[in-house]
């Protein structure tokens, strides 16, 4: 695959918080094997959820027309398709007595379910 073949990312396309981006640098960093220059992490969405639609974070490679943000340590990839959805998305990380995790504000969401996994447009 050329470098050619992604796109980088509008500056308003994400928006990552220190509290996410430090967590996601932990997670790469304790990965089992050394990340290659074309792996990151890949931010969009799939159908289902119980509002529709849910997010989906993954390691994994770089893949054609991606469009590519870059981060102090780590690449995000986001595909043309899940762009549409999560323009303008802000991700954070939040350690409570509740629990632990991502999430999602997302402006584009007209609703979201009471776990903040999934959403409708």
């Amino acid at each position: 695959m050329s470098d050619s073949t992604y796109k980088t990312a509008p500056p308003d396309l994400i928006k990552v918080t220190d509290k996410a981006l430090h967590e996601i640098q932990h997670l790469y960093q304790e990965q089992p094997s050394a990340p290659s220059a074309t792996e990151g992490l890949r931010l969009g969405i799939k159908g289902g959820g119980c509002s529709g639609m849910s997010y989906k974070l993954a390691f994994d490679a770089r893949q054609d027309n991606d469009y590519v943000v870059e981060m102090p340590g780590i690449q995000i990839f986001i595909d043309p398709k899940s762009a549409i959805y999560l323009k303008g998305i802000t991700v954070d990380y939040e350690s409570g007595l509740e629990g632990k995790g991502f999430v999602f504000i997302n402006p584009n969401a007209t609703s979201t379910c009471g776990c903040g996994e999934s959403f409708s447009v």
